[in-house]
């Protein structure tokens, strides 16, 4: 056999490529890891900006001096709670709605008329396992009227996540009770959509030579005569972007209040409710609603960091 001069292009795992159908994926909560109650929150992208930053990182050529890093800024809307999810056997069992719901929620669900069965009138022990079904208000920053919804999976035994709900049941509440400073956080939903792409921006094929025959950006040969088939494998234009994606281990930089400190963001405008800004870029463009949870898998090197946020850059 000949030497194979060109590994496959494109990775099987992310197949097929197409657009997901949703902004914000689903989340295996068992996975993930929380010293808080709740292990996720949703969120959305302002914008990047620059940051000087005082690193504490242990160890580091720079300890003890001010750097520049790139950040990502992000607004995050104060929360409730839409509805309690049960589940038994690992199937959801039943859902009780959450009295005094927002009219906003109407454009996105349909709401039953008659009031169905109480938190109160069920019996915990029935059940193995309890998570909320959460919606942001998101109206508070301006960005827009209609709220997502996410289901959100919370930390410790069922006497622990009752408790937060009733406590938590018809009021607000903000990430700044669950994220802190150099905390690693992961983040997931969708990345920019690009539109139908060719296979050379697709999938990153090389450009073939000026003269060839039938165009320079496009496979040699998309197959033999026998088997006379194309197969799935080959690289070939279509949907780029819209895609969900994960960015693992980011470092909260700086958590807080809004309090007119963030104004005038590019293709964003101010954020007006709690903000989080961390080291790195994530995925989407602006306005783009993210879920955040806690880090599924930290690493030694991403653990180490520490960054004591002074100011933004100019």
């Amino acid at each position: 056999m000949p030497t194979r001069k060109s590994p496959r292009k494109g990775s099987l795992q992310f197949w097929p490529r197409k657009r997901a159908s949703k902004f914000l994926p689903s989340v295996n909560w068992k996975a993930i890891n929380s010293a808080k109650p709740l292990k996720g929150f949703i969120c959305y992208k302002c914008g990047m900006k620059s940051a000087i930053a005082k690193d504490n990182t242990p160890e580091s050529m720079t300890k003890g001096k001010e750097i520049t890093i790139p950040v990502t800024v992000l607004e995050c809307p104060p929360m409730k709670i839409f509805s309690v999810r049960f589940y038994k056997n690992n199937k959801v069992a039943i859902d009780v709605l959450a009295e005094g719901l927002e009219k906003e929620l109407k454009r996105k669900v349909k709401l039953p008329k008659k009031a169905g069965k109480k938190i109160d009138d069920l019996k915990v022990e029935d059940y193995d396992d309890v998570s909320i079904v959460a919606y942001s208000n998101v109206k508070k920053s301006g960005l827009k009227k209609t709220p997502d919804i996410v289901e959100l999976g919370l930390n410790g035994n069922m006497e622990e996540k009752m408790a937060f709900i009733k406590t938590n049941l018809n009021k607000e509440f903000s990430a700044l009770d669950f994220f802190e400073s150099n905390q690693l956080v992961d983040f997931r939903g969708l990345t920019t959509g690009k539109g139908f792409s060719g296979p050379v921006k697709r999938f990153g094929i090389k450009l073939r030579q000026s003269k060839s025959e039938k165009g320079i950006r496009k496979v040699g040969s998309i197959g033999p005569w026998h088997p006379a088939r194309v197969t799935f494998r080959v690289p070939m234009a279509g949907q780029l972007g819209m895609f969900t994606r994960v960015v693992y281990n980011n470092n909260i930089v700086d958590i807080g209040k809004a309090e007119d400190k963030l104004k005038n963001i590019k293709n964003y405008g101010d954020v007006k409710t709690d903000y989080i800004v961390i080291s790195g870029s994530v995925q989407g463009p602006s306005k783009r609603p993210l879920i955040m949870t806690n880090a599924l898998r930290p690493t030694k090197a991403q653990l180490k960091k520490s960054l004591e946020f002074v100011r933004f850059g100019k």
